[in-house]
């Protein structure tokens, strides 16, 4: 059943949303902030040959650069200013993550509130700092060694521009980060997540005109076509509803008495999403798979049994398919056992007097959601493999275009969603407040 906020978002209008001053303000901040990194991801890097580098990427399109570039929006491929994008960052927000659970003075700091987040954050941007350093320095030198190809990709290759190269791409690293933080806190949605969201559908355009093209060139049949829109509908459908779906586990408070009044207990639920790793597992997993074929394209003089391992892990052969939904299958426990502890839970609820009918308070509270949480994780881990190797099946068993992958396609859906759903808050508390004025105007008048 749906919930008051709910109900009153699903009865919103247009001319709500056109007396929503601040939203209007936070939706146009948001935009401005995006069109500010596409403009930087056309920014090109000093001292590069840009011919040289578009021949190069051509070459390496298929391993995690490909994958890296999709991303940055492109930047990659252009080695624009923002070329190392915001992974970094995810990158660390993971790391920290992983170490609150095996560090007890991070998990220490992680139960403390809002003071504990702010310096677990400082902790995550220190982090960030730290590897763009360290992948900017690689990039500078594979820049420098032409990837493999032979080609001259850096116009005047030495020390002066790896330390220029090292400079301009954790800078803009730096400002990513910064400008995904004004977005959250100045903004509608979460800031990070928008960055990759417009990164990914601004090669939109680029793969529909493809698609288009194959089919006026007799490439692609009509059939095929209509049949890739009525794919792309239904993976789309599905994923909205999977991601809205929730377990909700029913959570009861006693009554308790407060002087001489006694209050009846109250009822609520604990929702826990059908897919708790959210988007993190395919890409944790596309990342280790391209990685051998990425050393591949860089190494000219690798032995065969490596190029054996490396074909069989590339894009559309059998055991790449079985490899990745493997890998998608445990990360999705893997990471949703990091972000969601059900001992934490239990003991939240003993503190506050809530109870799970028919289980006991404490250690069999924990068992009980653990046992819920990974049944919902197994039908997570299935709908996550479904959606991204659907793609895969497509483009190697019946050569099909499908350019917009699964994991871009995952991501897409949730942003919006969740940047929807931000909206639609935002409009709801403007409605209250126009109902909390309209009834103070009132009581002020009956006063008189």
């Amino acid at each position: 059943m749906a919930s008051a906020a709910e109900q009153l978002a699903s009865n919103l209008n247009f001319s709500a949303f056109s007396r929503a001053t601040e939203l209007k303000k936070r939706i146009w901040f948001t935009l401005g902030a995006l069109l500010v990194y596409r403009f930087g991801t056309y920014i090109p890097m000093p001292g590069i040959n840009v011919d040289a580098l578009r021949q190069t990427f051509a070459q390496h399109a298929s391993g995690v650069l490909g994958l890296f570039n999709m991303f940055a929006g492109g930047a990659v491929g252009r080695m624009a200013i923002f070329a190392l994008g915001i992974m970094p960052y995810i990158s660390a927000s993971i790391i920290v993550q992983l170490m609150t659970s095996v560090i007890p003075s991070l998990e220490a700091l992680k139960k403390e509130g809002e003071t504990g987040r702010k310096i677990i954050n400082q902790y995550t941007r220190y982090g960030t700092v730290l590897l763009a350093l360290i992948q900017a320095y690689g990039i500078a030198i594979a820049l420098e060694s032409g990837m493999g190809t032979g080609l001259q990709i850096v116009t005047d290759p030495g020390m002066m521009f790896r330390i220029t190269a090292v400079i301009t791409l954790t800078g803009g690293t730096i400002f990513l980060m910064w400008l995904g933080e004004q977005i959250t806190s100045r903004g509608v949605g979460n800031g990070i997540s928008l960055i990759i969201f417009a990164g990914i559908v601004a090669n939109l355009p680029s793969a529909i005109a493809q698609l288009l093209t194959a089919h006026a060139q007799a490439d692609l049949s009509t059939f095929m076509l209509l049949a890739i829109i009525v794919i792309c509908i239904a993976v789309i459908a599905v994923i909205v509803f999977v991601e809205r779906a929730q377990r909700r586990i029913i959570i009861q408070y006693p009554n308790r008495q407060m002087g001489n009044r006694m209050f009846k207990g109250d009822t609520s639920n604990l929702p826990l999403k059908l897919n708790t790793a959210g988007v993190i597992p395919p890409i944790f997993a596309s990342s280790l798979l391209m990685l051998p074929a990425t050393v591949n394209n860089f190494s000219q003089n690798m032995p065969h049994w490596l190029q054996a391992i490396s074909f069989s892990l590339s894009h559309g052969q059998p055991l790449y398919m079985v490899v990745y939904a493997g890998l998608m299958a445990f990360f999705c426990f893997f990471y949703t056992a990091i972000v969601f502890n059900p001992k934490d839970t239990a003991d939240q609820l003993k503190k506050h007097s809530g109870f799970i009918p028919g289980i006991r308070p404490g250690e069999r509270t924990a068992q009980y959601i653990d046992y819920v949480l990974t049944r919902i994780t197994v039908v997570g881990a299935i709908y996550i493999i479904l959606v991204c190797l659907l793609p895969e099946f497509l483009m190697s068993t019946l050569h099909v275009p499908f350019y917009l992958g699964g994991t871009s396609l995952l991501i897409v859906v949730t942003v919006t969603l969740d940047t929807i759903a931000q909206i639609q808050g935002h409009l709801v508390a403007h409605q209250y407040e126009g109902l909390l004025k309209k009834s103070k105007l009132r009581s002020g008048k009956r006063n008189r």
